[in-house]
């Protein structure tokens, strides 16, 4: 018990003292800016076909039928 209780004051302290000291040692934070992409808001997009597999999803309102 003296043993785990130790290592766990210890791990705490190292774990501490990083958490305080990390904006100091940490590299400089970047500015995010926001990309400046033209956005094609067409008012009917053009949706690629997929193909679905296996039975349609339908929702189960009954959870005794099955």
């Amino acid at each position: 018990m003296f043993l785990l209780a130790t290592v766990t004051l210890c791990c705490g302290a190292v774990a501490g003292t990083l958490a305080l000291l990390e904006p100091v040692l940490g590299p400089a934070p970047e500015r995010l800016v926001a990309e400046r992409a033209v956005i094609d808001v067409a008012p009917t997009p053009v949706q690629t076909p997929v193909r679905v597999v296996g039975a349609p999803f339908e929702v189960n309102v009954n959870p005794r039928q099955r």
